[in-house]
């Protein structure tokens, strides 16, 4: 397989740590978005939306984290990122979409990037839009963790889902937009023991070969 990302890309951060989750090996091609090499042809004949991550499975080319996540539980079930029950997968797809639909697509770069060249907003103002939209997120995601029985360890039970692989990208990008986080003790916890695990931390955006 090999998986079209760039280090600072929360989408493909996720597609990482579920490679990494379920044991499978990649080579990595970094796509540089501070470049525009996402906007070459030569990327557009890889994929015509011209967006990271994208993976490419033998003659198969996937696009969309989530869809890409899907994908490899599909065709690589062991170990499973989703539970066995259909109330339990409906939940943890509730989390995972959360953050991917409604949190990420209003603070992701091209957003920002739109913000600062065509709205004029200066670092402030596009900081303070970022912020906003954060805790518009995951204030009622720590209330829902916080009150349910069926959180454990993880955002579901006692081993990582799709929940966490969507949950730690969005607190990375957090921290790195000083959010205050100090009113979501859950969403740390569990940041806190997703980290413990090798799959996450060798996904992690400093340890990629594309770091800068």
């Amino acid at each position: 397989m090999k998986l079209y990302g760039y280090f600072l890309s929360s989408a493909a951060f996720r597609v990482r740590i579920a490679l990494n989750l379920k044991g499978l090996e990649y080579e990595y091609a970094s796509v540089n978005l501070t470049k525009d090499q996402h906007r070459t042809e030569e990327f557009a004949r890889v994929n015509p939306q011209q967006a990271v991550p994208t993976l490419v499975d033998g003659d198969r080319t996937l696009t969309q984290s989530l869809a890409i996540i899907e994908y490899l539980e599909e065709r690589y079930p062991k170990p499973p990122l989703l539970p066995a029950s259909v109330d339990a997968r409906a939940r943890v797809r509730s989390i995972a979409q959360l953050i991917a639909c409604d949190i990420h697509p209003l603070n992701n770069r091209r957003v920002l990037v739109y913000l600062k060249k065509e709205l004029g907003l200066h670092k402030q103002q596009r900081d303070d839009w970022y912020r906003h939209w954060v805790i518009e997120g995951l204030r009622p995601l720590e209330k829902s963790l916080s009150t349910s029985e069926q959180t454990g360890s993880f955002c579901h039970g006692e081993t990582p889902t799709v929940a966490d692989v969507c949950l730690v990208p969005q607190i990375f990008n957090a921290k790195r937009y000083e959010v205050d986080l100090g009113p979501y003790p859950n969403l740390l916890r569990i940041f806190a023991n997703c980290m413990q695990l090798e799959a996450f931390d060798r996904a992690q955006p400093s340890k990629q070969p594309d770091a800068e």
